[in-house]
């Protein structure tokens, strides 16, 4: 599953996916929208996370690769 992003890859987090996880329980109730609408940028990817940097001033975030989708912007 790490070949399916890259570094320089634009994600956003799958709801689904993120909602109900332990990621998700260590973080606010309702996740924050930027997460859900993207992008973040993939900064590292080892064999199941990859770590995320968003156009926010918020901290890189560490996230489960099936947590992530490819961000088709709008």
């Amino acid at each position: 599953m790490a070949d399916s992003f890259k570094k320089g890859a634009l994600v956003r987090v799958n709801r689904k996916a993120y909602v109900g996880s332990l990621e998700a329980a260590a973080s606010a109730p309702e996740p924050p929208a930027y997460l859900l609408e993207g992008p973040g940028e993939v900064l590292l990817v080892n064999e199941t996370h990859a770590q995320l940097r968003f156009r926010k001033p918020v901290p890189d975030v560490w996230l489960r690769l099936d947590q992530l989708e490819p961000y088709a912007g709008t």
